[in-house]
């Protein structure tokens, strides 16, 4: 056996998608956002805590599905470190560093049970996202209210 073969423990895959550089232990919320696992796309391949360039990270392999736009918003304010690159042909196509949006809307739900968001009111949650200060913070637009922490509670 070939040190690569000792070394190989997640298959390559054809067609689809690899979310590397997940913030390590955030790799199940990811499969939530996306809704996995859903036995119409296929094998689904999830590495928890593996040891990479910069540490303890978790990858997610989707074979025959790439992802949308509104998904890889949604992963950005979970794992704004992650890159998503699509494979096709076993080779990756396209390598793309998640942005953080400036601004989401219908991703979060507001903390806040009095805003207007969370009324019968047929009103799209909206967030102003700031990323100037260390941790991740999301403003709501209608209410003032900040999420700094747990947003992936809070996602919708």
């Amino acid at each position: 056996m070939t040190d690569i073969e000792t070394e190989l423990r997640v298959r390559r895959i054809e067609n689809g998608t690899v979310i590397d550089h997940i913030t390590s232990g955030k790799a199940l919320i990811v499969l939530k956002i996306l809704g996995l696992p859903d036995s119409s796309h296929g094998v689904v391949s999830v590495l928890i805590n593996s040891h990479g360039v910069y540490g303890k990270k978790d990858v997610v392999k989707i074979e025959n599905r790439e992802l949308k736009a509104r998904e890889v918003d949604r992963i950005a304010l979970i794992a704004p470190n992650a890159t998503i690159n699509i494979i096709r042909n076993f080779n990756v196509t396209h390598k793309n560093k998640v942005r953080i949006p400036s601004f989401v809307e219908g991703v979060v739900e507001c903390i806040n049970p009095n805003c207007i968001s969370n009324s019968n009111e047929p009103i799209t949650s909206k967030f102003n996202v700031n990323t100037e200060d260390e941790y991740l913070k999301l403003r709501c637009f209608y209410c003032g209210r900040v999420i700094s922490e747990n947003i992936a509670e809070n996602l919708l």
